[in-house]
């Protein structure tokens, strides 16, 4: 199933965050009218993995997680394993 937004929701989504014109552009060819990632890709010579994030930072950030906060951190692998089940199971809710 292929992510869609309204402009609506993108815009919100967009004014939430700090993002750079390009990622905007991205994400917006991608998630509002539908284009494929490849093509991106190709137009700014980035790699793949690098629209992807774009994309899904974005998404993320449409998502109604008005209870929820992001944190970055660095953690032994037990640890992160355990926030990542967190964040799993806070994303099913």
């Amino acid at each position: 199933m292929k992510k869609r937004l309204s402009e609506e929701k993108f815009d919100s989504a967009v004014s939430r965050l700090g993002c750079t014109p390009q990622t905007i552009e991205i994400a917006r060819g991608v998630l509002v009218e539908g284009l494929p990632q490849k093509l991106f890709v190709d137009r700014f010579g980035i790699t793949p993995g690098a629209v992807s994030q774009a994309v899904s930072r974005v998404w993320e950030a449409s998502e109604d997680s008005s209870k929820l906060v992001r944190v970055t951190a660095r953690l032994p692998p037990f640890r992160a394993f355990i926030v990542k089940k967190w964040e799993r199971e806070a994303k099913e809710k």
